[in-house]
């Protein structure tokens, strides 16, 4: 049974589970998707488009799928996919796709505190906390298990890889390869995210082999794709040191701190 508050206007098109509740003066449009057991708190708007997963919270006066700000934007058909058990709070806002992609993703458990950017066509993995005032641009790849601290601003189009984690306030122009902290006014490598890490399991050995491999990356007698051959005929075997090389392939923007 879904509860909803009598102040909300819910579209009659919409397709809500079971166990939804609804908080006083919320809007939910036609073109939307609730799945079971989500909790939608007052004053949200939830857009066309929203394609919402279990168990989600949204705290008051967040906007959910909203139109993208972009300027090439001609109201095309797009989408936000919002994985399962992710909590938003207070007036975030989180923006559909544009043709570019035609879909905008944030994971599964993830945390977007209050006043968090999610813009179109961006991609948010799981497990990943963006705590508050963290803005984001367009076209941004965030990955898994990433921490972005309070009033982080990434540029468009970066790329941040899993595991990474972000100082407070610093801006990120640059992409930032996975399993380290990143600190600093300019940003700056400052070494492997041991802590975060040791949290997730990752064994002692694959800790030392990843920091090994970016002594070569962040060794400044070499550039990037000299790095790269070291790092791959030394421990191109390794799986974690795999994502890494497969990360720096596809970078596109240079690398923090190099």
């Amino acid at each position: 049974m879904n509860t909803i508050h009598p102040t909300a206007i819910v579209s009659s098109k919409a397709n809500l589970g079971n166990n939804i509740k609804v908080g006083a003066f919320s809007i939910i449009e036609d073109d939307v998707e609730i799945s079971d057991d989500c909790e939608i708190g007052p004053h949200v708007v939830i857009y066309d488009g929203a394609r919402i997963g279990k168990r989600i919270k949204i705290k008051q006066g967040a906007s959910i799928s909203n139109k993208p700000q972009d300027l090439k934007f001609e109201d095309e058909e797009s989408i936000l996919i919002v994985d399962d058990d992710t909590d938003i709070r207070e007036y975030a806002t989180l923006h559909r796709g544009t043709k570019e992609t035609g879909r905008t993703k944030v994971g599964k458990h993830c945390l977007l505190m209050a006043y968090t950017h999610i813009p179109h066509d961006a991609v948010v993995g799981d497990h990943t906390i963006l705590a508050n005032a963290v803005q984001i641009g367009g076209h941004t790849h965030i990955g898994d298990w990433v921490i972005l601290g309070g009033l982080v601003g990434v540029h468009q189009f970066v790329q941040i890889g899993d595991h990474a984690m972000v100082a407070s306030s610093v801006r990120i122009s640059q992409d930032v390869p996975p399993y380290i902290l990143v600190s600093s006014e300019p940003a700056k490598y400052s070494g492997l995210n041991v802590i975060g890490l040791r949290r997730r399991g990752f064994a002692k050995e694959d800790i030392e082999t990843l920091k090994e491999a970016y002594k070569y990356l962040y060794d400044k007698s070499m550039n990037v794709s000299q790095a790269r051959e070291k790092i791959e005929n030394e421990f191109g075997e390794h799986k974690y040191v795999v994502n890494l090389l497969q990360f720096l392939e596809k970078s596109k923007r240079g690398i923090v701190g190099k």
